[in-house]
């Protein structure tokens, strides 16, 4: 089966992709990982403007219709610019808003970029992403396994809960990521109930599996940015008087790299098309799984100038390490595929 582009979401991901090379997300990669998230909200605003984050919401609230395709189409742009920020964060808070209450106070914000939202879901793991930068905080409790299984049953005490910015949180509650521009912070108590009930467990267990699918397509998008970037870069090293891409042996690597990444392409858009949690938690494991081995080879046939921070690439490299464990591990993910996700725990959150 062959999924191809159609012409308007081939020119959306060709905008996308002229107005990221213009902004210079390298640059904003590092002062959103130094704690300075001006220039990140700034392009996060023009992204909003393209109509990013709409697509998660109906468009009752402003949105443009709940629309996974699309937004795959722009989570892979968004990972092959290693845009930084709770990305899939906001997309899951948007569609966990689903009570009418809650929907119209916060979802036209989250659609125009106004506000950035993190959250926390049961077995998501520990942490939360990006607390210090974002506007308001989710937190889902109490929903027993329900999240975790997709199956939307959970207990009548499961509640969300938000809490708005109030400052950046204490520093002995942010953890560094691996990947230097995610900052983990532990869940905040309390907050604001916005709902309580079974259909906070469904909503919960929804929101996982957009979190994933969008993750799926930034890794995608962070394994072909390191294939170009290796690509080009064997092509101008020399080494005996020819270029290092000339030898064999990197062919086949970068070769094994490509053909990864294009069987993920097709997983990742159909699991979009079906939104199927199985399919989602297959596309999430082989998407991570190639952009993890593209990461190793970039490395390798960069050698030690691939892990230097002042190097761009080292951007990419951490990206592709934090999306692999991040809404789900491989481990978690291929347990889903074969309907034992229960058992396994659920997701996890943890780099």
């Amino acid at each position: 089966m062959r999924f191809l582009l159609d012409a308007e979401q081939t020119a959306f991901a060709r905008s996308l992709d002229a107005l990221l090379t213009a902004a210079d997300t390298p640059a904003v990669v590092r002062s959103w990982g130094a704690g300075d998230p001006a220039a990140g909200r700034a392009l996060w605003s023009r992204l909003a403007d393209a109509g990013v984050f709409a697509l998660a919401v109906p468009e009752a609230y402003e949105g443009l219709g709940r629309r996974p395709v699309e937004l795959a189409v722009a989570f892979v742009e968004l990972g092959r610019h290693a845009v930084p920020g709770p990305l899939a964060e906001t997309v899951a808070a948007a569609v966990l808003l689903t009570g009418p209450g809650p929907a119209k106070r916060f979802l036209p914000g989250l659609a125009a970029g106004r506000t950035i939202a993190t959250v926390a879901l049961p077995g998501g793991g520990p942490y939360v992403l990006d607390t210090d930068a974002s506007d308001m905080e989710l937190t889902v409790t109490g929903t027993g396994s329900a999240a975790e299984t997709g199956t939307g049953t959970g207990s009548a005490g499961a509640e969300l809960r938000v809490t708005q910015a109030s400052g950046s949180p204490p520093a002995s509650r942010v953890r560094r990521s691996l990947d230097a521009a995610r900052r983990l912070s532990l869940p905040r108590a309390g907050g604001e109930l916005l709902d309580a009930g079974p259909q906070v467990a469904a909503g919960a267990a929804e929101a996982l599996r957009w979190a994933r699918l969008t993750t799926a397509a930034q890794a995608l998008g962070v394994g072909l940015a390191l294939l170009d970037r290796t690509v080009a870069y064997v092509k101008r090293r020399s080494q005996f008087g020819v270029p290092v891409g000339s030898f064999q042996a990197v062919r086949h690597r970068l070769a094994d790299a490509k053909i990864a990444l294009e069987f993920a392409r097709p997983l990742l858009f159909g699991a979009a098309l079906s939104m199927d949690p199985a399919d989602i938690a297959a596309a999430k494991v082989t998407a991570c799984e190639a952009a993890y081995a593209t990461a190793r080879t970039a490395l390798q046939l960069h050698g030690a100038i691939g892990y230097t921070a002042e190097y761009d690439l080292s951007l990419w490299l951490t990206r592709a390490r934090a999306l692999r464990s991040a809404w789900g591990g491989p481990g978690e993910c291929r347990a889903a595929v074969l309907g034992t996700d229960a058992l396994s725990g659920g997701a996890r959150r943890c780099s």
